[in-house]
């Protein structure tokens, strides 16, 4: 490791060259993400029915987060 304060170089770290995931790997990975997004936004959707603001919202930003998630996983 490097000094105080200072960051990790590429030739420092064990996995020099790390391989990109296979992409069956990718899509089951996103297809779960999507799944998890959903609940979040069922939960969004019961929490505003029900004058929840603040849940709702932080369920609305859960899915959010999760698809970005999802997108960039699925990306790679």
């Amino acid at each position: 490791m490097g000094a105080l304060g200072g960051g990790v170089t590429a030739d420092e770290t064990d996995e020099a060259e790390v391989e990109p995931r296979p992409l069956v790997e990718r899509l089951g990975l996103g297809v779960i993400a999507l799944v998890i997004a959903a609940v979040f936004a069922g939960l969004a959707v019961a929490a505003f029915a029900n004058d929840e603001v603040f849940i709702g919202v932080m369920a609305g930003i859960g899915a959010l987060m999760t698809v970005w998630a999802a997108a960039s996983t699925v990306r790679r």
